[in-house]
């Protein structure tokens, strides 16, 4: 057996010369990725829609969401407490999540537990029973899930940022949709959104830690009878752009003032993306970084102050959220202007370029460490680029970034002329020179 520490120091192409990661594509359309650990002993597997909230409209907006919820809920042969029995009997564990292209239902788990874990994917995601009365109930589940993000502006801010910089586009809908949608929906709708979007070519079964390919191979053509169908994918497609600068408030009754300064730059399939990132990590990811030394540190103005950088297949949204109480919202966005003027007129440092390219590769690593988080990479890698993307070919694209990339994209990203400023603040609050 591979002893970690060689595992770990191996390159990636020694690595997959190794045939530690396989793909099969049945002849139904199913995908079928594997990443063979062999130094651990649990798995983590993952039955991956192409399927999330951009490919609602505004009359089912929320659905793929709340479907994730109800196949938990009992199938033609198991109820939701035998669903939930059978895995954690034996150690394992359970869960969804949908995302605004993604739907995703994984198990994780001892490696010989993992077709029992993968019978029961197969049984939720194939023989739902959609009752009614579970619906009912569902229905108001998720209306208190709706109700939190509504009560948290610190991620409600994210959802209307969104709404408007994708104005027009599916992308600017909630994940989780609305009250009238959530209530309105029936088993019918449930049943046709399934045979709509369920379907085999749109389904990536992947595993990640001690899996054997040639099993989930085996386990697919065991558990996956039923006939899944096709249904043609909608191409994915929306150009970066700036919209004009503006002010969005909102207001509740919040202590705090919530802000984000952003707007849309290249997405995931676009190589851009990296520099992008790397622009991101060095200007408000981490303690080190511009603006949590020039927010936080040197004025103690915020105690929340990050960048981001959220990325879709087309298109992300990029920018600053910070959170302060009203009377220093106006300097920290001041402040924060000053560090954008910085960035668009003077190259960065090697050092500092250096800096945020291991802190953005130390983080990628680190995240590897998770069989669950590999299982995840392998299964996006293969939805955006359709194949696995190493990791030595990731790492390569971040140290491939120049001072000059960044100096470039800061100058076409960081004009305010180009950003859209949303706040949340309390009905009394007031902000001067944010408009």
């Amino acid at each position: 057996m591979i002893s970690i520490f060689l595992y770990l120091i191996i390159s990636e192409e020694i690595r997959n010369q190794l045939n530690i990661y396989k793909k099969t594509i049945l002849s139904t359309g199913i995908k079928i990725l594997s990443e063979t650990i062999p130094y651990v002993k649990s798995f983590s597997l993952g039955f991956w829609f192409n399927v999330g909230s951009r490919d609602e409209n505004s009359k089912n907006n929320g659905i793929s969401h709340f479907i994730e919820h109800m196949l938990f809920k009992g199938t033609q042969k198991r109820s939701a407490r035998k669903i939930a029995d059978e895995i954690e009997s034996c150690g394992g564990y359970l869960n969804a999540f949908t995302s605004k292209e993604h739907t995703c239902f994984y198990g994780r788990g001892l490696s010989e537990h993992l077709p029992k874990t993968f019978n029961v994917l197969a049984d939720m995601i194939q023989n739902p029973s959609f009752k009614p009365v579970e619906i009912k109930k569902e229905a108001g589940v998720v209306i208190d899930e709706l109700c939190d993000i509504e009560d948290n502006p610190e991620e409600l801010i994210f959802d209307k940022f969104e709404e408007i910089i994708y104005s027009g586009n599916p992308l600017s809908m909630p994940i989780i949709g609305t009250q009238k949608n959530i209530k309105s929906f029936s088993q019918l709708d449930l049943f046709n959104f399934i045979k709509e979007k369920y379907t085999a070519n749109r389904l990536i079964i992947a595993a990640s830690g001690s899996v054997d390919h040639e099993q989930i191979v085996k386990l697919t053509e065991k558990f996956l009878l039923k006939d899944l169908g096709t249904s043609p994918l909608k191409r994915r497609y929306i150009s970066s752009h700036a919209l004009p600068n503006r002010l969005e408030i909102i207001e509740k009754e919040i202590q705090q003032v919530h802000a984000i300064i952003g707007r849309t730059t290249k997405g995931s399939k676009e190589d851009k993306r990296d520099e992008a990132a790397v622009l991101a990590q060095l200007l408000g990811e981490g303690s080190s970084s511009r603006l949590f030394q020039a927010v936080r540190e040197r004025n103690g103005i915020a105690y929340q102050v990050n960048s981001f950088l959220n990325s879709f297949y087309d298109i992300s949204s990029f920018g600053v959220y910070l959170s302060t109480n009203e009377k220093m919202m106006d300097k920290a966005l001041s402040i924060i202007m000053k560090e954008f003027k910085k960035l668009r007129e003077k190259r960065i440092s090697e050092r500092e370029l250096k800096k945020a390219k291991e802190s953005l590769k130390g983080s990628f690593i680190l995240h590897l460490e998770s069989t669950t988080n590999r299982m995840m990479r392998i299964a996006q890698s293969e939805l955006y680029f359709n194949r696995i993307k190493h990791t030595d070919e990731i790492i390569k694209s971040i140290d491939a970034v120049t001072a000059d990339n960044i100096l470039e994209l800061s100058n076409q990203l960081l004009d305010e002329n180009t950003f859209i400023k949303l706040i949340i603040k309390s009905k009394d609050a007031m902000i001067l020179s944010a408009a």
